[in-house]
């Protein structure tokens, strides 16, 4: 039988107690690419109620100019 090798399962952040906010650019910066799109879920490590929160505090942080839509 052969091995397989076993990843260790991402933590959602804001699971583990963390909050985020639209005026805290750094960290919405995390969330996402070069480009200035979301990352998605499977790749951040968030779950699916928070990221939801995550996409709409990056769309305010666009929406008034603290993020950029593209880069």
């Amino acid at each position: 039988m052969a091995e397989f090798n076993r990843r260790k399962k991402k933590v959602c952040m804001m699971c583990a107690g963390k909050t985020l906010d639209y005026k805290d650019v750094e960290t919405l910066k995390k969330y996402t690419n070069e480009k200035g799109k979301i990352v998605p879920r499977r790749v951040t490590g968030t779950c699916a109620k928070h990221q939801r929160t995550v996409s709409q505090q990056v769309k305010r942080a666009r929406a008034i100019a603290l993020m950029p839509y593209t880069r």
